[in-house]
């Protein structure tokens, strides 16, 4: 893979994790436990299904990468080298080049009746963290540090490409929370 400069790359990244924060403010708090909870038209899962997917990655990834963070040195390195099989699983993910629908894997599958609030509220609270870490990432070496990755702990990734991964999954997964408020309109 061809490397890339690691502070655009955060900076990248950082615009998408607050883009997130901003609609989830915007579109899904302080709305109620019955709108969000209500399953998606096309037979999907309702808003609070998506985040509460999502959080629970940030379950496995976040303690992962704060470990990562917290216990390496600081490092002067000023690109930022995909590999194959990571720059793979972020192409999946992201809903610009993955188009295909994966089934969700166990221990990822949300309840049907959740209490909205406090998903919304965690989703939020857990892109802070992600901020945080990217902001902390900069003065590390994103191809030295490695996370397991949440289907094989004996897999690991680059940092670079698990926040890459995981940001571009919740990508995936905002753009669908996102389609269920067409119905918006009907109710």
């Amino acid at each position: 893979m061809k490397p890339v400069n690691k502070t655009e790359l955060l900076r990248t990244l950082e615009d998408r994790v607050e883009g997130h924060i901003s609609e989830t403010i915007a579109l899904f708090q302080n709305r109620s436990d019955k709108f969000l909870n209500m399953p998606s038209a096309t037979g999907g899962w309702s808003i609070a299904q998506c985040l509460d997917h999502l959080n629970s990655y940030g379950d496995f990834y976040l303690p992962h990468i704060e470990k990562q963070i917290l216990n390496s040195e600081d490092a002067n390195v000023a690109e930022f080298t995909s590999t194959w099989f990571g720059a793979y699983f972020t192409k999946m993910m992201d809903p610009e080049t993955g188009k295909k629908k994966y089934k969700a894997m166990k221990g990822h599958i949300p309840a049907s009746d959740l209490n909205a609030a406090n998903v919304v509220g965690e989703f939020l609270r857990q892109q802070e963290l992600v901020m945080s870490y990217l902001s902390q990432a900069r003065k590390k070496d994103l191809n030295k540090l490695k996370i397991p990755i949440s289907i094989s702990k004996l897999i690991k990734l680059r940092l670079g490409d698990v926040f890459q991964f995981l940001i571009a999954h919740n990508e995936r997964h905002m753009q669908q929370a996102k389609r269920n408020l067409i119905r918006e309109k009907a109710v």
